[in-house]
């Protein structure tokens, strides 16, 4: 048993994001050593008889219908956000106000204005030993961890491009419902913001590198959707039918843009102008469920990830034979990030395991009294380049600066 100090955790929200959160609260110290102790204290929704089914379901001790509740409780050390876009600043700094660590859904905001403000009250929180992370999950992929780890290490010198697609399929009907991801008042942007984001950080992060620059296109598709209900779910899966009322959507379906990066890259090295980069987001590539992908070229080396195999990477040296091509390797190795507290060599990993290595970094940051990452700020630097692409769209695909 263990006798770390509890991190009681209020948490708002509890559809699909609700549900990965709980899933990784629960787990985390289950199977790796905290300084501090998760407890899943308390959940927060609307709907009383909604989110008591949740709570009982996923595991919450009691429930709250309204966040600011959970400000109150003494009884409550960190607010987990896992809310549409446009509460996020509201909830965020509120909490933060009153002394409670936050960990935030991305993407961080629906405004750069939004998320200044927030990175603002976080900051001057740190300095109070209060802590807030943004939910960029992905990081916590072991593949791309390992992707990272060998750009640290120089094994692909000074990188020239990055190759970013997020591709899924689950609006690719036009007779699919309306939901919250698919207003902008809400959800901030459709593709890009929602799939997009996580392309962008995932780049950055790897490379080392900031997006500086971006020329766009974004494109809807369809304009008009069926209503069907409550539209904070999960999100537009299934068919309504074509004689259902149907509302107005106001996101993008696909974003498409190209862009420059710093050239400071981790490795050390540089180049005069940095790396160039390709990035696509859409809910419209039929056949594609959630390929998450990230391709990297350097001057002595290639490497290529893609979430629907998650568990490899796959990795060029082009000093090991310049006809040999990439090689595949499975990432299920003790010596790979996160892997060694999981299953004997060869059992991969699958989607919420990203998760549960979200709540462990961000437990041992607290712990050891320290900012977690991604930061609120590393979260606005995104938010930028989201805004940045959007400005290009709207003036067609001219050259934005971030």
């Amino acid at each position: 048993m263990t006798t770390a100090k509890p991190l009681r955790v209020g948490m708002v929200g509890y559809a699909f994001m609700g549900a990965a959160h709980s899933h990784a609260w629960r787990t985390a110290p289950r199977f790796f050593d905290l300084p501090l102790d998760p407890q899943l204290t308390a959940l927060c929704g609307r709907n009383d008889d909604g989110v008591r089914a949740a709570a009982g379901k996923l595991g919450w001790g009691s429930v709250e219908t309204d966040w600011r509740r959970l400000l109150e409780r003494d009884d409550i050390d960190l607010i987990d956000i896992c809310t549409p876009g446009n509460t996020h600043a509201e909830i965020a700094i509120a909490a933060l106000e009153a002394g409670k660590h936050v960990l935030c859904e991305k993407p961080l905001a629906n405004s750069v204005a939004e998320a200044e403000r927030m990175t603002e009250a976080a900051q001057a929180a740190a300095e109070r030993g209060v802590f807030s992370m943004c939910g960029f999950s992905y990081r916590r992929t072991p593949a791309l961890a390992l992707a990272k780890r060998m750009v640290e290490e120089g094994r692909l010198g000074n990188i020239r491009h990055v190759r970013a697609q997020y591709l899924q399929d689950w609006l690719s009907d036009e007779n699919a419902p309306m939901t919250w991801r698919l207003d902008k008042s809400k959800s901030g942007s459709g593709s890009l913001g929602d799939i997009g984001a996580h392309s962008i950080d995932a780049a950055q992060w790897v490379t080392g590198q900031q997006i500086t620059g971006v020329s766009a296109l974004l494109e809807t598709f369809v304009h008009e959707r069926p209503l069907a209900g409550d539209l904070v779910g999960l999100g537009g899966h299934g068919d309504v039918g074509a004689d259902a009322p149907r509302g107005a959507v106001t996101v993008d379906d696909a974003a498409i843009f190209t862009a420059r990066f710093s050239g400071d890259g981790l490795d050390g090295g540089t180049t005069s102008a940095g790396a160039v980069g390709v990035f696509e987001a859409t809910r419209f590539a039929l056949g594609r469920k959630n390929a998450m992908r990230l391709e990297v070229n350097g001057t002595k080396a290639s490497l290529a990830f893609d979430f629907e195999e998650m568990n490899v990477l796959s990795f060029y040296d082009a000093a090991e034979s310049p006809d040999a091509g990439f090689r595949r390797i499975f990432v299920t190795e003790p010596e790979h990030p996160y892997v060694g507290n999981w299953w004997p060599t060869g059992h991969g990993l699958g989607y919420e395991h990203g998760f549960t290595h979200q709540v462990v970094d961000l437990v041992t940051a607290i712990g050891a009294g320290e900012q977690p990452s991604p930061s609120f700020a590393d979260a606005l630097q995104v938010q930028k380049v989201l805004a940045a692409v959007e400005g290009s769209a709207a003036e067609s695909s001219r050259w934005q600066e971030v």
